[in-house]
């Protein structure tokens, strides 16, 4: 085994993580450049992401349960229970590198998946869920010039019409389905795409008008909702200076990752050169997928440092992205509690 340590058996095994991913989970599919399935355990889904191709070959993240890891780390994790050095004497087998005895895919420590009538269930329901999301969108009119997203975004003090045009991840639905009162409200509805650039889940803000007439975000308990799964996607609200899409864009584009649709907004609006993309939670900001293409990376922060959980999720993104030989730079308010959209008339400065 000394010639064979682990980062090289790592590299070798992204060089095949085609056909690896498919053995390893054979119930998986692709999706653009990622293999998706539900978990390690290998059953249908979307929970479970491995890179297909790049300089992430290989790299996978299951963002149901927190794991994460290489090409040799997914061995251990789907046969071995996470034993790193059973999995590199396999490995050393699988890629022939050993005396030509073949390797088994039926370790007693593979993980059993969830039963296929309850896996069947799960895949439907999230089937069901983004077949809405992505009808909710196409019946919704493009735009959102003179309507009430516009006026509730201006009373967050993000202008939007200082940047020429309007966001086309941004539309407005007049009635959308709130479950919390049983009826249609009025709704900013934000397109949440996945890494390959296809419509996921959409994020819904529901409006309401305020005694003086003002629009603001609808009197509910959560008057935000996300429909559909969106783990690794993202908000793509501003191309910045390139004006091209994500997944064209040029390696000297910055980029801004930041947590909600409005804090975004008002970077974009400040710093229009940037591209700026929303994460929609913190907890997914660390699974957003990036074109390897994106070198510069900021992160706009919320001010949340009393929050321990808040504090985990931003460092697990800031060492996500690190770890990808990306530049990071984090942009936090230097006020407790606040965000980006609490200081919208800052600087351009204020970010670099």
């Amino acid at each position: 085994m000394r010639q064979h340590d682990a980062g090289t058996l790592s590299r070798m095994l992204a060089e095949r993580i085609g056909v690896l991913a498919r053995e390893l989970l054979p119930n998986g599919r692709k999706d653009g450049a990622e293999w998706r399935c539900g978990s390690l355990a290998g059953e249908k889904g979307q929970s479970l992401a491995v890179h297909l191709n790049g300089s992430r070959a290989g790299v996978w993240a299951d963002f149901s349960s927190g794991e994460r890891g290489d090409a040799l780390d997914l061995v251990a994790a789907v046969l071995f229970a996470g034993d790193r050095r059973e999995a590199m004497k396999w490995a050393v087998s699988w890629l022939g590198l050993g005396d030509g005895s073949a390797p088994t895919f039926r370790a007693p420590e593979r993980r059993q998946p969830v039963p296929d009538k309850q896996n069947e269930e799960l895949d439907q329901e999230a089937q069901r869920k983004r077949a809405s999301a992505r009808r909710l969108w196409h019946d919704t009119a493009p735009g959102i010039a003179g309507t009430p997203v516009e006026a509730y975004l201006a009373g967050r003090g993000i202008g939007l019409r200082e940047l020429g045009r309007a966001p086309g991840a941004l539309r407005f639905n007049p009635s959308a389905w709130c479950g919390e009162v049983q009826r249609p409200l009025p709704a900013m509805i934000a397109a949440i795409c996945g890494p390959s650039g296809k419509l996921v889940a959409v994020h819904r803000t529901w409006l309401g008008q305020t005694p003086g007439g003002q629009w603001a975000k609808a009197d509910l308990r959560n008057a935000k909702k996300v429909l559909g799964s969106f783990a690794g996607g993202c908000v793509r609200l501003w191309r910045g200076a390139s004006g091209k899409a994500l997944g064209v864009a040029p390696d000297d584009d910055v980029t801004v990752i930041a947590e909600g649709i409005e804090t975004a907004l008002s970077v974009a609006v400040a710093c229009p050169e940037f591209r700026v993309l929303s994460a929609v939670s913190l907890s997914n900001m660390a699974a957003v997928t990036l074109p390897d293409a994106l070198k510069d990376i900021i992160i706009a922060a919320d001010n949340d440092s009393g929050n321990e959980k808040a504090r985990r999720a931003l460092e697990a993104a800031l060492k996500k992205f690190a770890s990808q030989g990306r530049t990071i730079r984090l942009a936090m308010p230097e006020k407790k509690n606040e965000d980006w959209n609490d200081v919208a008339q800052k600087k351009c400065s204020d970010w670099q």
